[in-house]
């Protein structure tokens, strides 16, 4: 009787806790965990700092956002309710209208309707019991994916149980489909090199297998010399010129021989960057000491054997001006930034920074500008750092490309809201240093100005931040086929960073969001756009799927193929699309992704854990291409051999299938 009263007593107490209803505002938890749209959604305040404002009422508590606007909830049939006032933010746009969504398990039970600054907030009050996942969304009305502020006030959920709502999971199998490297030696430089007459030239050879390894350099042009152990070519060249060039790497299994041309011109750039960015592992916590781990991990993890060679330094490396030329020097977390960066040249790498003709960085740093003849970046700039997002009256583009010229800066990320007046003056001073940099403008290149871009800039991004989401994923790479006709050497179209690894992309460290076939069509996208490759995440955190993911040579080729081509988008149906890049011994890059267009139809937003792969049946007619041809797989790395009539291919939700078609020879 006792045990019985005991298990009596035990099962109304925990039956309580799970019963016991919950309601937790949205605002309260974290929420940014929650948010897969491009611009992450903010507790209590508007997208532009201030308070929520919905006809003319404001709200203490809220989650304000920007449209594209998608969050995602795990219930897990443990809600209750949920409730809001939204309406469009009394700052917002009065041109954009607003949809609020919110559904359930794909079924739409709210729809606000269109909705514009001053417009009353509407009411929001929905069963959710027995929901597994809820998502609320909110569309702008327009060409494309237009941008307006607004809010889900006083946004609240009700759940039945005290470790919900959750996140959505990521626990799909992380398949491993890049075979192991050979230990034979195989050379993978990019087939095209371009240097400025006059500039100190640095060309890395990147070549996997076993090691010690030797390297050779036959017809170097007068100039240049090879170092034979590290496979570095160094020196300068004083003459206009192409010069074609073969290296041999050999170690104590074979040799391996690879055609290069050296071309001494007025373009760099002549293959897409590959590398890392610190932005999305440690954003303004960035520091010489992470530099450097992160650059060791490079290489430990042989990463500078495929040609990742990059290490660009984001935002919040700068400090006051001061030196030879008065430019910006290194702030107090780099307290060796030129000794810093010849050590990473004599490790084979090469260095960007970061820099804004703003007054105030994005993250509050000094930036080109100023309102102080010296330069001087003052407290009450950095405290107030949203209010000095502007060129001031000073302007230092030529003192700070003497001090990166001085340093050896080989890469620089220039970042503001981008406009040709700006970007030119930074590309006049670049262009009067002794130096090849890169230069990258960020971000969201207006597409009507791309002719200015080409012609200014190596690298132009063309959206705004990525986040590691397939909204963001999506928005930012699949949506570029107006812009692809404009990528090309020396002029790159930039979607912004692989989303890859752990990263922080508005909220704290974690796996990526993008399951792992999602991470292969990102990662193949990139390549056939002939994107820039820069990592950011954490080089001394990656898993063997990552590692696995970035370190495919035939898919790293497409990228880097010397004709430089991008993809274009050449059939988009309602469940899938394929993109065909020209490369320059003939063949083609084709992906077939199952990527839905996202538009108009809610539920395409969300992943409900239902999803299907999908089985498509194609010809040769309908990748525009005339037979015979023969056909490699390319993330297998495995041929496939003539493409003969109809070919079936089962591609996962939001995965790709990436080959090679190449012409055969009849004769």
């Amino acid at each position: 009787m006792y045990k019985l009263l005991i298990y009596l007593l035990f099962f109304l107490f925990t039956g309580n806790i799970y019963a016991q209803n919950l309601t937790r505002y949205l605002d309260e938890l974290p929420i940014k965990t929650f948010s897969d749209g491009i611009q992450s959604v903010v507790a209590n305040v508007n997208q532009k700092g201030n308070p929520i404002t919905i006809g003319g009422i404001k709200y203490k508590k809220g989650v304000g956002l920007e449209s594209t606007s998608v969050m995602a909830f795990l219930l897990d049939k443990k809600g209750v309710r949920f409730s809001a006032e939204v309406g469009v933010d009394d700052m917002g746009n009065d041109s954009i209208p607003l949809r609020f969504f919110v559904l359930a398990d794909r079924k739409i039970i709210f729809d606000s309707g269109e909705m514009l600054p001053g417009d009353k907030f509407k009411v929001v009050d929905v069963s959710i019991e027995g929901v597994g996942r809820l998502g609320l969304l909110v569309l702008g009305k327009g060409a494309g994916y237009p941008k307006n502020i607004g809010a889900w006030a006083n946004a609240s959920i009700t759940v039945n149980h005290t470790d919900y709502p959750k996140t959505i999971p990521n626990d799909g199998e992380k398949y491993l489909l890049t075979p192991a490297p050979s230990p034979m030696p195989k050379i993978n430089s990019p087939k095209i090199f371009g240097a400025k007459p006059g500039n100190p030239f640095m060309y890395f050879i990147a070549a996997t297998g076993e090691k010690p390894m030797v390297f050779k350099a036959l017809h170097l042009p007068d100039g240049l010399k090879l170092d034979s152990l590290t496979g570095h070519i160094t020196g300068a060249v004083h003459k206009k010129g192409v010069f074609p060039v073969e290296l041999v790497a050999q170690n104590s299994l074979g040799v391996h021989a690879q055609k290069v041309v050296f071309k001494i011109s007025d373009t760099i750039s002549l293959t897409p960057p590959m590398g890392w960015n610190g932005w999305n592992s440690w954003a303004r916590e960035i520091d010489q000491q992470k530099v450097i781990a992160s650059s060791k991990a490079l290489l430990k993890n042989r990463l500078i054997d495929y040609g990742w060679h990059f290490i660009n330094i984001d935002d919040a490396w700068q400090g006051q001006r001061g030196g030879e030329f008065g430019g910006l020097l290194a702030n107090e977390k780099f307290p060796s930034f030129d000794k810093m960066i010849d050590t990473l040249h004599q490790w084979g790498l090469k260095v960007g920074v970061y820099s804004t003709p703003w007054i105030s960085s994005y993250a509050g740093f000094p930036g080109g500008s100023s309102n102080e003849e010296n330069g001087f970046y003052s407290e009450d700039v950095r405290l107030n750092k949203r209010n000095y997002r502007f060129i001031g009256k000073h302007r230092f583009e030529e003192q700070d490309a003497r001090q990166w010229a001085k340093w050896g800066v080989d890469y620089l990320k220039y970042d503001w809201r981008i406009e040709v007046s700006s970007a030119e003056r930074m590309r006049n001073a670049l262009n009067k240093v002794n130096r090849d940099i890169i230069y990258s403008i960020s971000n969201s290149a207006p597409l009507n100005n791309v002719n200015d871009w080409v012609r200014l800039t190596n690298v132009f991004r063309s959206g705004p931040d990525i986040r590691d989401s397939w909204t963001s994923v999506y928005l930012s790479t699949f949506k570029l086929a107006e812009w692809t006709p404009f990528g090309g050497p020396g002029h790159w179209i930039d979607p912004d960073m692989l989303v890859i690894g752990n990263v922080t992309t508005g909220s704290p460290m974690h796996p990526t969001r993008l399951t792992p076939d999602e991470q292969y069509s990102h990662f193949s996208m990139h390549c056939l756009l002939a994107a820039p490759l820069l990592i950011g995440c954490p080089m001394d955190q990656l898993d063997a799927f990552t590692l696995n993911l970035l370190t495919n040579t035939e898919v790293i080729e497409v990228n880097q193929d010397p004709l430089g081509k991008s993809a274009s988008l050449i059939k988009l149906e309602n469940n899938y699309q394929i993109w065909k890049k020209p490369l320059e011994d003939g063949s083609f890059a084709v992906g077939i992704f199952n990527a839905h267009p996202l538009g108009n139809i809610p539920h395409e937003y969300f992943r409900w854990g239902d999803e299907q792969a999908l089985n498509i049946s194609l010809d040769l007619k309908d990748l525009q291409i005339n037979g015979p041809v023969s056909v490699r797989d390319l993330w297998r790395q495995e041929d496939l051999g003539p493409w003969e009539g109809k070919k079936s291919f089962l591609i996962p939700h939001h995965g790709v299938y990436l080959f090679k078609i190449s012409p055969l020879n009849t004769k």
